[in-house]
């Protein structure tokens, strides 16, 4: 059950000649093929015989003893993330046959350490959701309750690694489009400091919330991925000229005396399911037994990260969408007239929520509205930005459920829209204050459903969030315990 171990396992399995690169490819060759076509995890799947290649090649260098620390590992990537000669679609129809010319920095730094990609994985259309149902490439089930949504916009990323489809996944996060489907899928998923991760690469959705980070099985996982993707690109003016930390490391420190702010304003929200709290509760009491200092603290503004992400997002999509019209690449629907391909080809390229979202934001940048909302919202986001700058001062890292709910039921919400929308309340805030935050598997329901908890960090505090979230990740040691399709 190769496809079973996590990263940091198959590394070491590998490097002590306990398998092949080639046994280990063929384990999650056959779990595709065993399961793809029901969960719909992978929109584009490499040709076989090319990985195959790839992992004989990874096995040569093993042997040596001299190889990169990724050789012969699968993952998968966010099809909104560029890969090069390999199909590219954000999950619309507008790109259907787009093969990008390059591949995105981080992809390429996972490669040039080994990793073998095994496809492109199913995402809500361009990042434009909350439970990857707006794919025109179809929904994403989730591998724990088929019946239930697998979280979005990256909820293929999250399904793949969860169902033993990939090892890890590289995806892209705008306001909680890596945790809330690993919250969903009971995996660990990262969104990094804005400007930590380049995005060279990745399909623009809203460019000043947009980062990049991995899925994974353990926070240790995502600690490895993180001291290869992490740092500046020469591609992207606003990553950071820091170093690096030795994450790995960095996890195993103690957590006694560390000081973890519980926001009020998360734990009264209406509509917090009861076992979300109760686990939410738990844990709570667990790190207090190891000496951590809780307190409970306010971040008044949160209450309005909803209709301000939803003012912003839609605002840069406008602009960042007009791109596809049909003409420079992608799918083009003919017409007699300019107008009439841009439109055709708009139109049958883009789902409902794309739509809707460009519409939204046209309307918000407009000159009679730019004042009431666009500018408006942008000053709500500097308060939110504030409110985790004081609280900062207080505590070390922020203890929240990932989401309100557990995964909710396939088509319960589709037809909400704002009921949808709630499903961001917890995991927008921090990346409108451009903050790392991590999503831990935090316990179970009584139907054996993940329940993600979240840690939120000062900006490029993804060390101590590691750190916190390595001690609260549910059965750590063996978190296949929620995959029971193991």
């Amino acid at each position: 059950m190769l496809k079973n171990l996590n990263l940091t396992r198959a590394v070491e399995g590998l490097k002590n000649k306990d398998f092949k690169a080639t046994e280990l490819l063929e384990s999650v060759i056959d779990r595709i093929e065993e399961r793809n076509n029901r969960i719909n995890a992978f929109i584009t799947v490499v040709d076989f015989d090319n990985l195959k290649k790839k992992a004989s090649e990874a096995d040569k260098k093993i042997a040596t003893g001299d190889y990169p620390i990724l050789s012969g590992i699968p993952f998968g990537v966010k099809d909104a993330i560029c890969t090069k000669g390999i199909r590219s679609t954000g999950a619309a129809k507008i790109l259907d046959n787009y093969k990008a010319p390059y591949s995105a920095t981080v992809v390429k730094k996972i490669e040039d350490n080994g990793a073998i990609m095994v496809g492109k994985q199913n995402c809500d259309s361009f990042g434009h959701g909350a439970s990857n149902e707006q794919s025109m490439y179809g929904l994403v089930r989730n591998p724990i309750d088929e019946s239930r949504v697998a979280g979005g916009s990256s909820g293929g990323s999250a399904a793949a690694v969860a169902d033993n489809q990939c090892i890890f996944s590289v995806a892209e996060d705008t306001g909680g489009s890596i945790r809330q489907p690993a919250s969903f899928c009971g995996v660990v998923g990262l969104r990094p400091s804005y400007g930590r991760n380049s995005r060279y690469g990745i399909m623009p959705m809203a460019s000043s919330l947009d980062t990049v980070g991995p899925i994974a099985k353990s926070v240790e996982d995502i600690a490895v991925l993180m001291e290869i993707m992490a740092g500046r690109d020469e591609k992207d003016a606003t990553t950071v000229n820091e170093p690096v930390p030795n994450y790995s490391k960095e996890i195993n420190k103690s957590i006694k005396n560390l000081k973890i702010g519980i926001p009020k304003e998360y734990m009264e929200l209406d509509g917090l399911d009861s076992e979300v709290e109760k686990i939410m509760n738990s844990k709570i009491k667990e790190l207090e037994e190891l000496g951590v200092q809780i307190q409970s603290v306010s971040l008044p503004h949160t209450k309005y990260a909803i209709p301000t992400y939803y003012i912003l997002v839609p605002s840069e999509d406008s602009s960042n969408l007009g791109r596809l019209d049909g003409i420079r690449y992608g799918v083009r629907v003919d017409g007699n007239e300019l107008y009439d391909i841009y439109a055709g080809s708009r139109a049958a390229g883009f789902p409902a929520e794309v739509k809707r979202r460009i519409i939204i934001g046209t309307y918000s940048l407009s000159a009679g509205y730019y004042d009431a909302y666009y500018r408006k919202a942008q000053k709500v986001r500097t308060l939110i930005s504030r409110d985790f700058e004081e609280v900062f001062k207080k505590v070390d890292v922020l203890l929240t459920s990932t989401s309100p709910f557990p995964a909710f039921k396939i088509g319960e919400k589709v037809d909400d829209i704002l009921q949808m929308y709630t499903a961001d309340a917890f995991v927008a805030p921090a990346a409108l204050a451009g903050l790392p935050a991590l999503s831990v598997p935090g316990g179970l329901t009584k139907d054996n459903l993940p329940v993600g908890l979240q840690i939120i960090g000062p900006r490029m505090g993804e060390a101590q969030v590691l750190n916190v979230g390595n001690k609260i990740c549910f059965n750590n040691a063996d978190i296949q315990i929620i995959r029971i399709y193991g």
